[in-house]
């Protein structure tokens, strides 16, 4: 029985040629994958799709994600170990839960930024009062200080602040009651798309106690 002869190796050419698929088949492949993307924010409105792009960007721009963990503790003169939990507790008479973590201290106490940031929103709300909302700057994480008696000079929205740099202080307004002065202090992950107001809320006392945040 004649022996079969050994497979010839491919040739330079056909190498090149194959390269030259798989090369043409990944492109197709990233091609179809932008095409759903941006299909899906079509059925966005102007205004969601503005905030889509601005945070693939930012993402894109600022690698793997990285969660936040020891963060400053916002207030000054208070310490990690003068903190308390105050997560979950009942608000409203059990209407609702606590989605934060409040320092107290005397009103106009200045109230920093717990980390690096763009001040994305100031808004006074009924429940809030004057509120500073900070977003982390790869936009997955936005911070909320709440029942503000004022803002620092300079701080307004769009302007990038330092982990510690002065940025509000502390008061009273909105729904905390007269006297009851301190600042409730928020941390929200956030998803493609959403705005100031919107993310997941997590509890920010590990974080403040030097813990990093769930993924």
């Amino acid at each position: 029985m004649t022996p079969r002869a050994a497979p010839m190796p491919p040739s330079r050419r056909q190498r090149a040629r194959r390269g030259a698929r798989k090369i043409g088949l990944y492109t197709l492949a990233f091609v179809a994958m932008l095409v759903l993307l941006l299909a899906s924010m079509v059925r966005f409105t102007g205004s969601r799709r503005e905030a889509v792009v601005k945070d693939v960007v930012a993402r894109a721009r600022s690698g793997p994600e990285v969660a936040p963990a020891g963060l400053i503790v916002p207030v000054d003169g208070v310490s990690r170990a003068a903190l308390t939990d105050t997560w979950g507790q009942s608000r409203a008479a059990g209407v609702r839960a606590h989605q934060g973590t409040d320092i107290m201290a005397p009103g106009g106490t200045p109230v920093r930024a717990s980390t690096a940031g763009i001040v994305e929103k100031l808004f006074d709300s009924a429940a809030g009062g004057r509120t500073l909302y900070i977003r982390s700057p790869d936009r997955r994480w936005s911070y909320y200080y709440a029942h503000l008696s004022g803002y620092a000079p300079g701080v307004r929205e769009g302007v990038a602040v330092r982990a510690g740099q002065h940025v509000a202080f502390v008061g009273d307004t909105g729904n905390a009651g007269a006297g009851n002065t301190h600042l409730h202090f928020g941390v929200s992950r956030m998803t493609l798309g959403e705005r100031w107001w919107q993310g997941e809320p997590v509890n920010p006392y590990p974080l403040l106690a030097g813990s990093r945040a769930p993924r």
